[in-house]
């Protein structure tokens, strides 16, 4: 024959080959003899194949062809008829494995008659003639298979249906050819092995749907998107190379020229479609709807879940990464997130990403009175806002507020549950097409959603842990002061009870005078063992015009410089190093928050009987978001 059919057939026995092992190390159903000629039939078909690659190199023999073909017909009509079982008639069954019978006897019996001189009829007509009867009872066993199956059944049992099929099809049509037209042609040939290739992923798909066979069968569905790209990559340029050659061949004497114009503008356009994102997309949709049972390969997606949570940065970081490690599962481009705040009777925005909360749209907090929240909390549904829109009666008719009806962006509401009780909700954008929210997308949000909420929880304790050891080693500290200045009160109130009695008496005094100073010692350390601020101020009159100067000054060596408006004369009893220092330290905040093209103002004025000290900037500020979660926290 030629070099395409031996290729053909090559790829033919890798595709059974591989099948045969997935089979072989995965299968795990009930009916293990179903399991076991499944396999066999695989792996003869592999042989099959890698024999006929070897003889359509060369020459090939009839006899040769003719037992290669009858062993694997034999290994597939039997396993047809385990399959049936109970479901096709008696009858054909025995006529199945009865022309399995013949095709062993015939198969091993011809080879040996023909290597005595023996022949009783040509060997393609015996071929041919089988070939053609075994494709019949094939056919008819798939649809007595399929005809008999239970509903349940069917949608999987298809794809077997389909895939073995095609192989008893087409062999039906090349013998029935051969017997029309007294020969194969070897196009029919060559095309045979690529027909046999096709058949393996329906067949596999079958074995691994059917819930009696309960092969576990996985192929990473990464390899499966990426075979898929690189062989529709191939055909691609296969097709483009055909148009290419047909350019040169009829485009005289520009045809050359054509032909490359043409070939590299046809790689320009598979570099677009390769670096395609929706196309990406609809390939992964296609792929996890047509071969895989579930839509998402849940090792990778909850190994991602919990590798993005756990790369929270330390502190309010934790929020805007739970919303994150929701939203990439399904892809979307952003969320919010409201917590529970029951002292205040509401739910109140919490974290949004990817943006700050302060850019987030247009938003207000949810109250426990609104109807959303009594929704929420009787129900604990997830709402898909895009099907509210079209049928809210699926969802009680409820009341969903204004800036959440009309946001077209929003897309799904789910609930954060921690044990059985809501605790906040995360709002998030509309994913990209081809989207849509399906049982499955229920139910893995409402387990991340309890995880997320767990989460939240944990790092909210361990917030009050950490500020409860805080207040811890700020009681210790009290109690280590309070055990000094008791024991030092203690000692001067002794002095003053018996100052009265014992004042002119000169031993008393010198003991007197020896234990205030024992008592300034003690407390001069404890002075010294605390910080700075701690220290009483020295108080005195200052002009407080020349103090704004003076922390001014220590500060001009950054910009924006600040600007003074300072009314002279205004004095006011302080510590003025102190004074200054805090001054010098509001300037700085300024700077740090404001840009160099900025402005920084510190005015002084009367107000009644006090000063007026103002320090405004032009800088960025405090977010609403730190204001309300950690201005006011406890040290």
């Amino acid at each position: 024959m030629n070099l395409v059919g031996s290729a053909a057939y090559a790829i033919a026995a890798l595709a059974f080959a591989a099948l045969a092992m997935l089979c072989a190390v995965s299968w795990r159903g009930r009916r293990w003899r179903q399991g076991a000629y499944l396999i066999a039939a695989s792996a003869i078909t592999a042989v099959w194949g890698l024999l006929l690659a070897i003889i359509s190199a060369g020459r090939m023999p009839a006899l040769t062809v003719f037992f290669v073909e009858m062993l694997r017909n034999a290994g597939w009509l039997l396993a047809l008829t385990f399959v049936a079982e109970i479901a096709a008639p008696k009858a054909l069954v025995i006529a199945a494995r009865s022309a399995c019978a013949f095709a062993f006897i015939v198969a091993f019996a011809f080879p040996i008659l023909a290597s005595i001189g023996v022949v009783l009829v040509n060997p393609l007509t015996l071929l041919s003639r089988c070939g053609v009867v075994v494709a019949l009872i094939g056919l008819v066993l798939l649809e007595q298979i399929y005809r008999n199956a239970n509903e349940a059944a069917r949608p999987s049992l298809k794809y077997f249906a389909v895939g073995v099929g095609s192989l008893f099809a087409y062999d039906l049509f090349l013998y029935s050819q051969a017997e029309l037209l007294k020969g194969i042609t070897a196009e029919a040939w060559s095309a045979r092995g690529l027909i046999n290739t096709i058949a393996v992923p329906l067949i596999a798909v079958a074995v691994r749907r059917l819930p009696e066979w309960s092969v576990d069968l996985f192929v990473s569905r990464q390899v499966v998107f990426y075979t898929a790209t690189f062989t529709g990559a191939g055909l691609y340029l296969f097709t483009m190379s055909m148009g290419g050659y047909y350019v040169r061949e009829f485009g005289g004497a520009w045809g050359r020229l054509g032909q490359i114009v043409f070939f590299s503008g046809a790689l320009v356009v598979l570099a677009f479609l390769v670096g395609s994102a929706p196309l990406r997309r609809h390939a992964r949709v296609f792929i996890s709807k047509h071969f895989y049972r579930n839509k998402y390969d849940y090792r990778i997606e909850w190994l991602r879940f919990i590798s993005t949570l756990s790369a929270a940065p330390e502190g309010d970081g934790v929020k805007p990464t739970s919303i994150r490690a929701i939203a990439q599962i399904f892809a979307s481009p952003g969320g919010m997130l409201f917590t529970l705040d029951e002292a205040a009777g509401r739910f109140t925005a919490a974290a949004a990403w990817p943006m700050p909360l302060d850019e987030a749209p247009g938003f207000t907090d949810l109250r426990l009175d609104e109807e959303l929240s009594r929704f929420l909390l009787r129900t604990q549904w997830i709402i898909d806002i895009q099907e509210y829109r079209r049928t809210p009666d699926v969802y009680d008719n409820v009341v969903m507020p204004a800036w959440i009806a009309q946001h077209r962006c929003l897309r799904i509401l789910s609930p954060l549950l921690q044990l059985d009780r809501v605790v906040g909700f995360v709002l998030l954008y509309d994913p990209p097409p081809p989207f849509e929210l399906t049982y499955e997308d229920r139910d893995l949000l409402k387990t991340v959603g309890r995880h997320v909420a767990t989460h939240l929880a944990q790092h909210e304790a361990d917030r009050r842990l950490a500020e409860s050891g805080q207040f811890e080693a700020y009681n210790r500290l009290t109690a280590f002061l309070m055990h000094d200045l008791k024991n030092s009160v203690a000692q001067l109130k002794l002095i003053v009870a018996n100052a009265a009695r014992h004042k002119r008496n000169p031993e008393f005094i010198e003991d007197a005078i020896e234990t205030i100073a024992n008592t300034v010692e003690r407390m001069t350390r404890l002075i010294d063992q605390l910080s700075a601020a701690s220290v009483t101020p020295r108080l005195a009159e200052v002009d407080l015009g020349a103090l704004l100067r003076e922390a001014a000054t220590r500060c001009a060596g950054r910009t924006p410089t600040p600007v003074l408006q300072v009314v002279p004369g205004l004095k006011v009893r302080a510590d003025a190093e102190r004074l200054i220092v805090i001054i010098e330290h509001l300037i700085r905040n300024a700077q740090d928050a404001t840009p160099e093209n900025g402005a920084i103002a510190v005015s002084v004025g009367r107000v009644g009987r006090s000063a007026r000290l103002v320090v405004s900037d032009s800088g960025c500020g405090m977010a609403q978001e730190f204001i309300r979660e950690r201005l006011f926290r406890p040290f």
